[in-house]
């Protein structure tokens, strides 16, 4: 059942355990009850509350958090998710306020809808709506997305920071999924979002560089030397690499890009010094950040079966290896 669905006639007075008691005006016909009697259970001293036009609360006090959320998304009348700072309290981020302390609940829906704003529940527009993800059967925009959303209104320079901070700590996202978010957004020439974002990708590299070495010792694979460059002797400067196995001639390098950059000409760069270092007989590994957090395994695999491949191979130029 999503949040559309008509519900079958049953007694008002002992709504469903499953939802909360939530329903629209034509819900309500639907049940038998009729302008008349809306109108009286609505009143000063009716047990009823329009808490959006056309949607209804039954029963008097504040709506739950959870009533709050079905009647935003039943007023939306279509496709739409929750997405922005209650996205955030969805997946229960501790660097927003709890659903109950926000003031607005927006939800993200096509740009084409003809729905107006009204009460708490804001929009925002898109071309292209996401795919949504299930909160508690809640559908809500995926994290970089209700995170750029969020930015957008928020003009705290820590607040910022913190979330995103959290949003890449918390594992719900890459730093340079939310960047690129930010960026199609418009966002990045706000100066605090900018210096945000400087922390963000730091923050980003150093925990993918931290998976790689857990990746190293919980999968048994060989120590390698850290954060080294690469050079000939006496030539020079082939590239930096996170991972470099000297008796293997293997590389591992993680793929950090920042979406600010031209991407294209970045990978350009990142594929010149890979055929160089492969030209030289070294093997170099590329992983993701996204990879290290989803699939450690398979890339321990792919890493291990690198060092196994090099005994068939004929030696690797010899190369300076110093600190980076």
């Amino acid at each position: 059942m999503n949040h559309n669905t008509p519900l079958s006639p049953r007694p008002l007075d002992h709504p469903s355990r499953k939802r909360p008691a939530v329903l629209t005006a034509r819900q309500l016909r639907e049940h038998g009850v009729t302008p008349a009697t809306l109108s009286e259970r609505c009143g000063p001293n009716g047990p009823w509350q329009e808490v959006l036009p056309k949607v209804y609360v039954l029963h008097p006090g504040p709506p739950t958090s959870e009533e709050r959320l079905f009647a935003a998304l039943l007023y939306a009348d279509g496709e739409a998710m929750v997405t922005g700072l209650a996205a955030l309290a969805l997946h229960r981020f501790s660097s927003v306020p709890p659903l109950l302390g926000l003031e607005r609940i927006d939800l993200l829906v096509a740009r084409q809808r003809k729905v107006r704003a009204a009460g708490d529940v804001g929009f925002v527009r898109t071309q292209t709506p996401p795919r949504p993800h299930l909160v508690g059967g809640i559908p809500c925009a995926p994290v970089q997305r209700a995170l750029a959303d969020a930015v957008a209104e928020l003009e705290d320079a820590e607040t910022v920071r913190l979330v995103m901070t959290e949003a890449v700590r918390g594992g719900h996202c890459e730093a340079t999924s939310i960047v690129r978010e930010l960026s199609r957004a418009r966002l990045l020439s706000r100066p605090h979002v900018v210096e945000a974002v400087d922390a963000l990708l730091a923050e980003g590299r150093a925990i993918a560089e931290n998976r790689l070495s857990d990746m190293v010792r919980c999968f048994g694979l060989p120590d390698p030397v850290w954060n080294v460059d690469l050079r000939l002797p006496g030539g020079p400067h082939l590239g930096g690499v996170d991972a470099y196995w000297p008796e293997h001639a293997v590389a591992v390098e993680i793929d950090a890009r920042a979406p600010r950059q031209d991407e294209d000409a970045l990978w350009s760069e990142y594929a010149r010094k890979r055929e160089h270092l492969e030209r030289l007989g070294i093997t170099v590994v590329h992983i993701t950040p996204k990879k290290l957090r989803e699939a450690l395994e398979q890339q321990a695999a792919v890493v291990r079966t690198a060092l196994m491949a090099s005994v068939d191979r004929n030696p690797a130029s010899y190369v300076v290896v110093l600190p980076r």
